[in-house]
């Protein structure tokens, strides 16, 4: 059975990110998960093409009635069209197994708080902040307190990965801790 990771990460990368999720992309997909993301350019294209090396499916989540946003990349196998961003939302993260966080813009940041939320009200999903940009975003979020842990929100779904050798020994770590 494939797992399935939510990517959420942006059009447009900040120096090195697009080389980074291009391996991250890679590193999901040989761990055999399958990426839902907008589906569009960007880091969105880099990570999916790294993930289509595996034969994985890559699933696009976008609005029914979109702006347009372009076409999308040529490594979408699905596409899922909600009618409302909540609907998309959830599309998303109902039955992920990870969620992925990267640089981005602010589409990513409501992405992120978003999978943040649910991971400490919904279900304890596994969040990941991959890269300078997103681990800079957790901090920021940490520091301002607007990620506080207590005893009925614990963070331990949260973990900050600098790069693609940390997300590999964490999907490992994951994988083992799976009973799938």
């Amino acid at each position: 059975m494939t797992r399935t990771v939510a990517l959420f990460a942006g059009v447009v990368a900040r120096s090195g990110e697009n080389a980074l999720a291009l391996a991250a992309g890679d590193a999901l997909g040989a761990a055999g998960y399958g990426l839902r993301h907008g589906g569009y350019n960007g880091l969105m294209e880099a990570a999916a093409q790294g993930a289509a090396r595996h034969g994985v499916p890559v699933t696009a989540i976008t609005l029914a009635d979109r702006p347009e946003w372009g076409p999308f990349n040529r490594h979408v196998t699905d596409v899922v069209y909600a009618p409302t961003m909540g609907e998309r939302l959830h599309a998303y993260l109902n039955d992920v197994d990870l969620v992925m966080v990267m640089g981005g813009g602010v589409g990513t940041l409501h992405e992120a708080a978003t999978a943040l939320y649910y991971a400490t009200t919904i279900r304890p999903v596994p969040v990941r902040l991959l890269g300078p940009a997103a681990r800079r975003l957790g901090a920021f979020l940490r520091a301002e307190q607007w990620l506080v842990e207590g005893p009925t929100r614990p963070l331990e779904f949260l973990a900050d990965l600098p790069d693609v050798a940390a997300l590999e020994k964490d999907l490992a770590h994951l994988a083992s801790a799976s009973p799938r």
